[in-house]
C-alpha cells in the first residue's frame, strides 16, 4: 500500500467503477479521475476513435503514460481504471504506487446484463458479448488479482455498503 490517499478502482467494463468512484467523489468531496476521459482529454479523441485510428496497443501505451502523469499529481483523489489497464506488469506497478488498489468484481452474467447495448466499448464491439466477456475475463482475471490489495464482490451491494468495506481495509 502507498502512503498517499488515492483510491484505485480496477475491474472489468460493467463493473461499477465509475459508479462507485463518483459516489466516493461526492460524498468524501475527493477528486475523481477516469483514466478513459484522462487519455481522451489528453488525445483530444473518444477511446473509440483512438483504437480506430491507433489501434490497442497504441491505446494501451497511453494508459501507461496517464498512471505515470496520475502518479506524480494526485493525493487524496479516486481513480477509476480502464478495464484493460491492469494487464501490463508496468501499468500494476504504477496503480499500487497511485494508492490502494480495489478490484470490484462482478460475476460475468451480471456484466452481461449491465453491459447490454453499450456501444462505447470497442472491446466489445461488433461480438457476441457474452462470449466476449468470457474471453477476457479468462485473460485478466490473474492481472486483477495481482494488482488488488482488495478484492470486493458488487453484486447487491449499495454504495454504501461499497465504500465500507473499502474504508474498512484502508483504516486496518
Amino acid at each position: 500500500m502507498t502512503d498517499k490517499g488515492n483510491i484505485v478502482l480496477i475491474g472489468f467494463m460493467g463493473a461499477g467503477k465509475t459508479t462507485i468512484g463518483q459516489w466516493i467523489s461526492q460524498n468524501l468531496n475527493m477528486q475523481y479521475v477516469d483514466t478513459d476521459d484522462y487519455i481522451e482529454n489528453a488525445e483530444g479523441m473518444i477511446i473509440n476513435d483512438i483504437f480506430a485510428d491507433r489501434g490497442e496497443e497504441y491505446f494501451r501505451d497511453l494508459e501507461t503514460k496517464a498512471l505515470e502523469d496520475l502518479c506524480g499529481k494526485l493525493d487524496g483523489a479516486v481513480v477509476s481504471a480502464g478495464g484493460g489497464m491492469p494487464v501490463r506488469e508496468k501499468n500494476r506497478q504504477l496503480m499500487k504506487q497511485l494508492g490502494t488498489v480495489v478490484y470490484l468484481r462482478a460475476p460475468e452474467d451480471e456484466l452481461a446484463r449491465r453491459l447490454e447495448g453499450d456501444t462505447k466499448r470497442p472491446m466489445l464491439a461488433n461480438t457476441d458479448l457474452r462470449s466476449r466477456i468470457h474471453e477476457l475475463m479468462e485473460k485478466r482475471e490473474e492481472y486483477y488479482l495481482d494488482a488488488a490489495d482488495l478484492i470486493i464482490d458488487t453484486p447487491g451491494k449499495s454504495m454504501e455498503k461499497l465504500y465500507n468495506e473499502i474504508e474498512d481495509y484502508i483504516v486496518k
